[in-house]
């Protein structure tokens, strides 16, 4: 019964042993694999020394020996620092806060190359910060951002460059000057906005005077224009109205010349003789007394009224002869 026990007791020993060895050797199994995550990085140690990096994906090391550090991210990181007192190169004291992005390299000179990685970087960025800006004015610091970060960031790149680290960007995130100086520049961008105020206001009423002033001009010009046209169209029409009386008066002429050549064509066709000149000539005579004249010039001889008519026959015929030549 005694070996009986004893021979239990032995065989739950051996399976509480075996049971152990196990579970150490999966605790073991356990710590020699090694998983890394996208974007990080591991550093290995093996009895305190720089044995290897390891990257992304999966890894098995020497249980007991190797020690790992841990996960270093290869993503670009964001440092906000904290307001620096800067002085500027006319004694103005200000607060500038900046803003880092950098990012790692390489693991192994982030992790021996400088202790606390962030703080030196910080406090170079506070240094270099303070130097840039001691040459440079007030207001050439508040006008030369793009020259300043630029600047630090070629001078904290070579700096961080042992220590596996890659600056891609300086910010200066805030420049505060003292109050006084931050009242006097208020006033200031106060007078200058009054003045391009001022500035645009009276651009204003010269563009508008300019404008009223055109077109009046234009205005006057048009009436002018107007005025110029209706003098030309009025001379047209008079230049018209005359060359049309004219030539209404020409063709009356010509009429009244055509019908007495026509007449004197008649009488010498009909070659009259002495009693009709004689009798045609009272009856102009008579018509002579007819009209509005006061005087009449009777011949004392009547002969001598026909020899004038005579003389008036010859001379219509001699005034039809020059007419048909003309003709």
């Amino acid at each position: 019964m005694l070996a009986t026990m004893l021979c239990l007791s032995g065989g739950a020993i051996f399976g509480i042993v075996i049971s152990i060895v196990i579970l150490v050797l999966i605790i073991i199994l356990a710590t020699c694999i090694k998983v890394v995550r996208q974007s990080t990085a591991v550093i290995v140690e093996r009895l305190g020394k720089y044995h290897r990096t390891l990257t992304t994906g999966f890894h098995v090391i020497a249980p007991f020996v190797d020690r790992t550090s841990k996960p270093i991210s290869l993503k670009e990181i964001v440092a906000d620092f904290r307001p620096q007192p800067v002085i500027t190169k006319d004694n103005v004291t200000m607060q500038i806060d900046t803003v880092v992005y950098f990012s790692i390299t390489d693991p192994k000179l982030y992790t021996y190359g400088v202790d606390r990685p962030i703080s030196a970087i910080e406090n170079l960025t506070a240094t270099t910060l303070r130097n840039i800006v001691g040459e440079l004015e007030l207001d050439e610091t508040l006008t030369s951002r793009d020259t300043v970060n630029s600047k630090m960031r070629i001078i904290l790149d070579e700096a961080t460059d042992p220590w596996g680290i890659k600056i891609n960007r300086v910010e200066l995130k805030n420049i505060l000057p003292p109050k006084d100086i931050q009242e006097a520049m208020e006033k200031q961008m106060r007078a200058e906005r009054e003045r391009r105020e001022s500035i645009l206001k009276a651009e204003g009423e010269k563009k508008s005077s300019i404008l009223i002033a055109e077109g009046e001009k234009e205005s006057q010009i048009l009436r002018a224009q107007a005025d110029k046209e209706a003098k030309i169209l009025a001379a047209d029409a008079e230049k018209q109205a005359r060359i049309m009386a004219a030539e209404a008066e020409k063709a009356a002429l010509i009429a009244e010349g055509e019908g007495r050549a026509l007449a004197i064509e008649l009488i010498n066709k009909a070659n009259p003789n002495n009693q009709y000149v004689t009798l045609e000539g009272f009856e102009a005579l008579k018509v002579l007394a007819d009209g509005r004249s006061t005087k009449i010039v009777v011949p004392t001889e009547i002969s001598n009224v026909t020899g004038l008519l005579s003389s008036l026959k010859e001379t219509v015929t001699d005034e039809s002869k020059t007419t048909s030549k003309n003709s």
